[in-house]
């Protein structure tokens, strides 16, 4: 029987390249209740919000949706749910899917694939999906995160470099890795309690932690493709553009 699933939104107020950007306007609301509405439609048991800003919780208020204020020290968005996971005493079992807060677009179904994913698994700390690219200039681009799996789909590395490199020219099959993650409440502690490793300090991806620890890590290709998330203002305007005038 599939358990119950939990998702948490992380929502830094500090973004470096879009300050403020959980709130940012898209058809007169912030862009965090538009994730939170996407998540809510995942079939998880309980949608949170996870944030380090006043200005945020009030924002949750607004649109009654359930927030927890966290420390303003974590660095990754896994810290700051396994902050709120021991807060609120979840059972080392339970799974929790970091959908991020700058994702108003991500299709619900992937939310749902990557809890049911994990929980087939259960030698596997966390889940993830992935989908292949499809252009040289994809594959190059450093904005992106690609991922190399094994014939058990199970993680081997990942990077923002264009992994694999083909020695002898061209452009290699290769996956595009998607930021949403499963997690066993018991594997995210362990990954909040250790110390960034230096690969992941080098690539700045936190899964890169769990990797260095030993852990499991399972890939699937995502039901479908999500759209790129909102890392600039372009990105936004583009957003904007496709709610407002859906």
């Amino acid at each position: 029987m599939f358990e119950e699933f939990i998702v948490v939104i992380p929502a830094r107020f500090g973004s470096s390249r879009l300050p403020g950007k959980p709130l940012a306007d898209i058809g007169g609301r912030p862009m965090i209740a538009w994730v939170y509405e996407q998540a809510l439609q995942s079939g998880a048991r309980d949608v949170l919000i996870a944030t380090d800003d006043e200005r945020i919780m009030a924002a949750c208020r607004e649109f009654n949706a359930p927030a927890e204020l966290t420390a303003a020290h974590h660095e990754s968005g896994t810290d700051r749910i396994a902050e709120v996971a021991e807060r609120l005493g979840w059972a080392e079992d339970q799974i929790i899917v970091n959908v991020q807060g700058d994702e108003p677009l991500l299709p619900p179904d992937l939310i749902s694939q990557v809890a049911g994913l994990l929980n087939q698994d259960p030698d596997a700390a966390i889940a993830t999906l992935a989908t292949p690219i499809r252009s040289h200039a994809e594959w190059q681009d450093p904005n992106l995160a690609r991922v190399i799996v094994d014939q058990n789909s199970r993680a081997l590395y990942f990077s923002r470099a264009p992994i694999p490199w083909p020695r002898e020219g061209g452009t290699p099959p290769a996956l595009r890795h998607i930021g949403l993650y499963a997690y066993r409440v018991g594997a995210l502690k362990q990954i909040a309690s250790a110390p960034a490793c230096e690969l992941e300090r080098l690539e700045r991806l936190e899964q890169l932690r769990a990797l260095w620890l030993g852990m499991k890590i399972i890939v699937a290709e995502a039901c479908e493709v999500p759209p790129r998330g909102v890392d600039t203002e372009a990105d936004l305007d583009a957003v904007r553009e496709q709610l407002v005038n859906a």
